[in-house]
């Protein structure tokens, strides 16, 4: 697989500085962020903890898909929510929980089988993996299919 790359321009110091993230390989877009957008109001930025939340939530969706698809269950749809949640230790903020919740209809499969497929995709998961050293914890919810 090709690696991908984004940049980062900081301008400034850290209290009243601001940066712009570049997705260099999509081209998908720019985006900015500061510390004050980063600690409070979002107000039309990102930060480094909503980027991570958006690649784990779609390296999750995407291993699930590929799970349940394996098993012989491809899924109508997958939904998924990562939650990141960054807090003060001693003077260091680190992030300390990722929360995901995924609700899916995948018809043909019963409710043990998705959990055990959305327990591994947790486990499996590029970006989970990565993400290792934080508790990640799963609330995964297997949606009635109309038949």
């Amino acid at each position: 697989m090709p690696d991908r790359i984004a940049t980062t321009r900081w301008t400034g110091e850290l209290v009243t500085g601001s940066g712009t993230v570049t997705l260099v390989s999509s081209g998908a877009g720019r985006f900015t962020f500061s510390l004050p957008t980063r600690a409070g109001e979002p107000d039309g930025q990102t930060s480094p903890e909503e980027l991570i939340a958006a690649a784990h939530s779609a390296c999750y969706s995407m291993q699930l898909s590929a799970l349940l698809t394996a098993a012989g269950t491809p899924p109508e749809r997958i939904d998924t929510t990562a939650t990141v949640s960054q807090n003060q230790r001693g003077e260091a903020y680190l992030i300390t929980e990722i929360r995901l919740v995924v609700r899916a209809a995948v018809p043909g499969v019963d409710a043990e089988a998705f959990r055990r497929a959305a327990t591994k995709a947790k486990e499996t998961c590029p970006v989970s993996v990565a993400l290792s050293a934080t508790e990640i914890t799963l609330d995964a919810e297997l949606e009635q299919v109309p038949t």
